[in-house]
């Protein structure tokens, strides 16, 4: 048998995982505000800075709505009862990240095809801005984080509450699991993958659903390539 070393968790991640379990045992209900950052960084004992951190990327991946002037809120769509299953099925497959991608290619290509024919302006705003924060970032992790909303802002245009809920899924599934590898990939060819956003938003503002699908399509096969070059 061969064992992997053990990884220790940041401690962002600690506070998103308890935020995930308090929304699964019903103690955190979808529309209920949360604490602010300074209650929570004095209950859990840590730093606004990473509870900062942990409900960023809790936003990014749709599971709390970052409301300024207002506060933070549990969202309607959370799906955090379908992750724990998941994580354990991903876990014990051998190529979770290849099975993931495939996940990724049927979902979003279509789901570009979708925004394509439902986005309204405000959708197109949306997307629009998560790729402007992706040029802006300071920093890798933010840029990362704006490229996982930038695909939820696509994954709300389509209007359909299921896909959104399986997207939201699939993206904390590659957040949590392959956050490493997507830094490290940003960091070599961010300005490439910030292109290819940009030729997908325009595909999608231009409303043309072939051009939508094949940009979004070859997104994702790059991405996956990176990753795997990576391994």
């Amino acid at each position: 048998m061969s064992f992997q070393p053990i990884k220790i968790k940041r401690i962002y991640e600690e506070i998103m995982e308890q935020l995930k379990d308090m929304i699964s045992r019903g103690e955190l209900r979808q529309g209920q505000k949360l604490p602010s950052e300074r209650e929570l960084a004095e209950s859990l004992g840590v730093s606004r800075a990473s509870v900062r951190e942990a409900l960023t990327a809790l936003e990014a991946i749709g599971i709390l709505d970052i409301r300024p002037g207002e506060g933070t809120f549990v969202r309607e769509t959370s799906v955090s009862a379908t992750f724990a299953p998941l994580a354990m099925v991903l876990e014990m497959e051998q190529n979770s990240m290849g099975q993931l991608m495939e996940v990724r290619r049927v979902l979003e290509t279509e789901m570009a095809a979708l925004a394509v024919q439902r986005a309204t302006e405000q959708d197109l705003h949306n997307i629009e801005t998560n790729l402007h924060r992706m040029k802006i970032a300071e920093t890798i992790t933010e840029a990362v984080e704006a490229d996982l909303r930038f695909h939820f802002a696509i994954a709300e245009a389509t209007h359909n509450s299921i896909l959104l809920r399986i997207m939201n899924t699939v993206a904390d599934l590659m957040h949590s699991t392959f956050r490493i590898q997507r830094e490290e990939l940003f960091a070599g060819k961010g300005r490439e993958i910030i292109a290819e956003h940009e030729a997908i938003y325009k595909a999608i503002r231009e409303r043309d659903i072939d051009s939508a699908k094949l940009r979004m399509l070859q997104h994702i096969h790059n991405i996956q390539a990176g990753i795997e070059v990576q391994e």
